[in-house]
């Protein structure tokens, strides 16, 4: 099964807004909701993953049929790396160091514009090294 490329860079939008909030009003509360929509994306994958429901229900019919499709793994990776991300920045927001959790925040950020504007995976890219690291 594959999935089409445009919902997990819709979900990258998404993540982007939601993280630039977060990192603009410091808010440890919004990262964690953030924290739960990665670990729902890891788990479940990024098609039932709330972004990806809101994808396939709103978005898609508005569009037309795919025109790329791709492997779910590497996305539900990439959720993954977000999770451990976001779980840092709240940490750090909740129990300090003060600097921990707007850093962990805005590498989330980068990582998300990244995807969201250029089609550029970190978390996707990371996962394929590692996979050609392992053989």
């Amino acid at each position: 099964m594959t999935i089409d490329v445009r919902g997990p860079r819709f979900g990258a939008a998404l993540t982007t807004v939601v993280l630039a909030v977060a990192l603009i009003t410091g808010s440890g509360w919004l990262l964690a909701v953030q924290a739960l929509v990665f670990a729902l994306g890891t788990v479940l994958g990024v098609q039932r993953s709330p972004y990806g429901v809101v994808f396939r229900a709103l978005v898609r019919p508005r569009l037309g049929p795919p025109t790329a499709t791709e492997d779910p793994a590497p996305p539900r990776f990439a959720q993954g790396v977000g999770l451990v991300f976001t779980v840092i920045g709240v940490t750090g927001y909740a129990i300090g160091p003060s600097w921990l959790g707007p850093a962990a925040t805005a590498c989330a950020l980068a990582a998300a514009f990244l995807n969201a504007a250029f089609g550029y995976c970190l978390g996707c890219e990371t996962y394929l090294l590692l996979r050609r690291a392992m053989g």
